[in-house]
């Protein structure tokens, strides 16, 4: 027998109840599979925890609800429950740009329409004493997102037309989208492309136009989410490997080691104060830029490519001075 939570035994005995045949334990056990006790502690569950009004017809043999209007809470939810609901709630803003706010606010408000009315904690103090500090988020287009959507879930291949940064024109490309990522308040493609022959990353809001194509492909093996992103130092992917390693000074090492910023990470401590980071990354541009955030406090020890990459972009910006 499947497991069947609790939950789900609950909505089953609203219903049939609901469907005025005056069910009893022995015939909603046998329709549910489980024993006619299980039942019968979920009908006072019912009545005393979530005072349903049920109430059983000795004529009849079985059970039905003494007021019709009756509605059972679809979620028996705590006050920590309900605090964790509306800090999600609040984290959306950092989606408001995407079609996937809007239907997730419309689930949020379906929770929050079926919460018991004996719910007493006050959720309103949350409103001005916890805020969410969202990255700038680009604006997505609704049938953009909506094509892509359907092309991950059938693995079907689409013809995008998609421009480059501060480009004006177009290029249509035929892509197998692998993965959706968020990054940094921006949604990222993860595909295939056939153009390149090569695997692309295409920021969703740069992308103008999405069709559908009937043909299909499928996943490689290889290319899991681990694969893609799990030595990445965020979302650019190549097939190159880098060993990265960066020194930090006293002043930055608490910011540091406070926070993962690789899965793989190693951090050892230095005399002084300071600590050298390492990870194993397959691209160096975000590297790059998360080293210059840093500013004097962040030197690059390894690899040579990095170090060259920091160089030059701090003769680039020096040279607007």
């Amino acid at each position: 027998m499947k497991f069947k939570p609790q939950f789900r035994r609950l909505l089953f005995i609203d219903r049939k109840i609901r469907e005025g045949r005056y069910p009893n334990c022995s015939s909603m056990a046998d329709e549910w599979e489980v024993s006619a006790k299980t039942v019968q502690r979920d009908i006072d569950y019912l009545k005393y925890d979530l005072d349903a009004p049920i109430e059983y017809k000795p004529v009849k043999h079985g059970y039905y609800y003494t007021e019709a209007n009756y509605k059972m809470p679809a979620i028996n939810i705590s006050e920590s429950d309900l605090f964790s609901v509306c800090i999600a709630q609040r984290a959306l803003k950092q989606f408001e740009h995407t079609p996937l706010y809007g239907k997730l606010v419309k689930i949020f408000d379906r929770i929050e329409q079926s919460l018991p009315s004996k719910v007493t904690a006050d959720p309103a103090w949350i409103e001005n004493r916890i805020f969410f500090s969202p990255e700038p988020a680009t604006i997505v287009d609704t049938k953009v997102w909506e094509t892509i959507a359907r092309a991950l879930r059938e693995n079907r291949q689409m013809k995008i037309s998609h421009s480059a940064p501060g480009k004006s024109g177009q290029v249509q490309r035929i892509v197998d989208p692998y993965h959706l990522v968020n990054f940094k308040g921006e949604w990222y493609l993860s595909s295939m492309c056939g153009l390149r022959e090569s695997i692309r990353t295409f920021a969703v809001s740069r992308i103008k136009n999405a069709e559908l194509l009937k043909e299909t492909f499928e996943m490689p093996a290889d290319f899991t989410r681990e694969k893609m992103f799990g030595d990445s130092f965020g979302i650019i992917w190549s097939a190159e490997q880098y060993d990265v390693k960066v020194r930090f000074s006293r002043e930055a090492a608490p910011y540091i080691k406070e926070r993962e910023w690789h899965p793989n990470q190693k951090i050892v401590k230095k005399k002084g104060g300071g600590l050298e980071i390492s990870f194993r990354t397959n691209h160096l541009n975000e590297v790059k830029d998360w080293i210059l955030s840093w500013g004097p406090h962040a030197k690059v020890l390894a690899p040579k490519p990095l170090r060259d990459k920091v160089k030059t972009s701090l003769k680039e910006t020096l040279s607007q001075y």
